[in-house]
């Protein structure tokens, strides 16, 4: 069996490392060139990973059991292949990368295959809320054995950062923002040190736990997100700071949604029967309003909420599944109302600012003669 046949069943969430398992044994295989301490690929497979290898096949060195002799690297990350590079190199120094921006432009998918590519897992996370504890960046206990022993390091249990640093691991710290400011400092002397402290076990050979090469880790941060914490000036220094920006390219964004959304449609059950045009006047309805002008030139007034590819792909994934599953239900036809649904989630004023869309661009386009774009001034009923 080769490792393209080696499928694990198909269940939600299913992590990089085992979505594109036949991809990461071939670049393991592929790059023998020097790697990181620690790390399952080198530098330069990681990033050819995560940007895809420009349609061009690569091939093995030589033949190896169970691989293909040549494979196509799928591109999964759209976006500037400089921004992945200097991720990786930061990585490769062993310093704190920190990736920001706003909600939707996939800084969590980065971070998971970042992660995937150089530790061969992104299931050391640590997900960060208002009640995140310094527990999950340290370490806790085992209370019944701490009863029955006392603080043994068989009643340790070990944090998703402590047990990076075991193995020489990236270990990832989503929303790192949204943890209280002493919980976030609980990284500082991690980062800064290499090493994290149990006074439990003072005296013993596992008093003190260092790093392994190879350890580092990855946050990410919202830069529009509510209930956030400021980090410290002393956190912020042990961080690398790169911006995830929204995709640039039209046609680039529109091939992105379409592909997430025909996935998740056959995930349901069901084929993907939505036109591309239907798809291009999604794509460009997000657009105009998430920059604030038309691709004519148009003034347009940005509603508050973020119009990010992912809520697009969440879209165009709900017109699939209602035009495969909903008898005489039409995907243009449902558009206005998805919008609707996504422009209400923050602020009740974004409706308004919807509706001056409708009656700016949508009407100008309708009035050129645009057939669709007619249909969808015709709709205008259906945003009330």
């Amino acid at each position: 069996m080769t490792v393209t046949e080696q499928t694990a069943p198909v269940r939600q969430g299913q992590p990089a490392e085992e979505r594109h398992a036949a991809e990461l044994a071939f670049l393991a295989a592929q790059d023998p060139g020097p790697r990181p301490p620690g790390w399952a690929l080198t530098p330069r497979a990681v990033v050819t990973f995560v940007c895809g290898s420009d349609g061009v096949e690569l091939a093995l060195p030589r033949r190896r059991a169970g691989l293909p002799s040549k494979l196509l690297i799928a591109p999964k990350f759209v976006g500037e292949r400089a921004l992945v590079e200097r991720c990786v190199v930061t990585l490769a120094g062993e310093r704190g990368l920190l990736l920001t921006g706003e909600p939707g432009t996939a800084k969590s998918m980065l971070s998971e295959l970042l992660a995937a590519a150089v530790s061969g897992t992104s299931a050391l996370t640590v997900q960060g809320t208002a009640g995140t504890t310094e527990d999950a960046f340290r370490y806790g206990w085992n209370y019944a054995l701490l009863l029955a022993q006392g603080p043994t390091p068989q009643a340790l249990v070990d944090s998703p950062v402590l047990a990076a640093m075991r193995a020489g691991r990236v270990v990832r710290v989503e929303e790192i923002t949204r943890c209280l400011p002493e919980v976030q400092d609980a990284l500082v002397s991690i980062l800064s040190d290499r090493r994290i402290s149990v006074p439990e076990l003072t005296a013993t050979e596992d008093a003190v736990v260092r790093a392994a090469p190879g350890f580092t880790v990855i946050a990410t941060a919202n830069l529009r997100d509510r209930g956030v914490s400021e980090m410290s000036a002393a956190l912020r220094r042990r961080f690398n700071f790169e911006a995830v920006a929204p995709i640039a390219d039209a046609d680039a964004e529109a091939v992105l949604i379409r592909r997430q959304a025909v996935a998740a449609v056959q995930r349901a059950g069901a084929a993907f029967a939505v036109d591309d045009a239907v798809l291009d006047a999604l794509v460009t309805v997000f657009r105009d309003l998430r920059s604030g002008r038309s691709t004519e030139g148009w003034d347009v007034e940005r509603p508050g909420t973020v119009m990010s590819t992912a809520e697009a792909v969440q879209v165009a994934a709900s017109l699939g599944l209602a035009a495969a599953y909903l008898a005489g239900e039409d995907a243009l036809d449902l558009l206005p109302g998805h919008l609707l649904g996504v422009v209400r989630k923050d602020d009740p004023a974004d409706h308004a600012r919807l509706l001056g869309y409708w009656d700016g661009p949508v009407r100008r386009r309708a009035e050129n003669g645009s057939a669709m774009w007619r249909r969808l001034w015709d709709l205008r009923g259906s945003l009330r």
